[in-house]
């Protein structure tokens, strides 16, 4: 047997890691789509956009929904992971878009590459990891065309999954789940949950419009919602594994347990409950 080199290893598992992340971001583009087309239809835009921007792309949830959006628009998808640029352009292929996407590998804590001139950037659930916001927004503002629209997309935070009362041996556990994860990302993801208008003012937009939206959707509506659940969890449980008592990280273990009986994925009482909040800003 060959062993891998310190390089090799730590390389397979960032392509692991990229993997398992590429996968929920999937996930929630699937579960989400609809609430991301609602959004894309209601930007307050002039006119149709030629040129898009997706700071932060992932996997191209908002690239595509915003290329169905706008027929005529061809978007520039930006992100660090080249795991998940390869994936989105996979994607783009398939669907026979791919003349329509520019993917750009950048760490945009870094020195910001050649953008362009969009009358369009979106960023979901992307702005919260910049480690100097203000400076991505002043960037984002010299970026963007005369009159152009930049669209914010926060979740505020990991989606609720359980009914109250589950599960039923440990009572509470998903709410717990959460408050230990708000801890963890309080301390490394500070901006995570922030209200991003007044810092959007202080970059030079205007905000015309800052709306929450309140996602409630039925986990019988897709059999996605199973497997977004238990990815969701699995990705949360490394982030308060030593936060949480003994009993209830047996009972989250139970749940993440995909061959299980108690598995979440499993169980027919799912809905996934959060909230979506979008800020639409303006570049006078």
């Amino acid at each position: 047997m060959t062993h891998a080199s310190p390089h090799t290893a730590h390389a397979h598992q960032h392509e692991t890691d990229g993997a398992a992340q590429a996968e929920i971001l999937d996930l929630d583009a699937e579960v989400l789509a609809e609430h991301t087309a609602s959004i894309t239809a209601s930007l307050p835009l002039r006119s149709g956009p030629r040129h898009i921007v997706d700071l932060g792309c992932g996997t191209g949830a908002g690239t595509f929904a915003l290329l169905a959006r706008f027929p005529e628009a061809a978007v520039t998808a930006v992100d660090s992971s080249a795991h998940h640029l390869r994936r989105l352009r996979e994607k783009a292929e398939a669907n026979g878009v791919g003349e329509r996407v520019r993917t750009v590998h950048a760490d945009l804590d870094a020195a910001w590459p050649d953008l362009g001139a969009p009358e369009l950037v979106w960023a979901s659930a992307s702005m919260h990891h910049m480690a100097d916001p203000a400076r991505a927004l002043r960037e984002v503002h010299e970026l963007l065309a005369p009159g152009g629209l930049f669209a914010v997309v926060e979740l505020a935070g990991f989606p609720r999954f359980l009914p109250e009362g589950a599960p039923e041996e440990r009572p509470g556990l998903e709410e717990r789940v959460h408050a230990a994860s708000d801890r963890h990302h309080a301390e490394h993801v500070p901006h995570r949950g922030a209200d991003w208008g007044p810092m959007l003012t202080g970059a030079g937009f205007t905000v015309e419009e800052a709306r929450t939206i309140d996602v409630n959707l039925d986990g019988s509506r897709s059999e996605a919602i199973g497997r977004y659940a238990l990815h969701s969890l699995q990705r949360m449980r490394g982030t308060v594994v030593g936060s949480l008592p003994a009993e209830d990280l047996a009972a989250l273990d139970r749940l993440l347990d995909p061959d299980g009986p108690h598995s979440i994925a499993r169980r027919a009482d799912l809905a996934v409950r959060t909230e979506r909040t979008v800020w639409a800003a303006r570049r006078s």
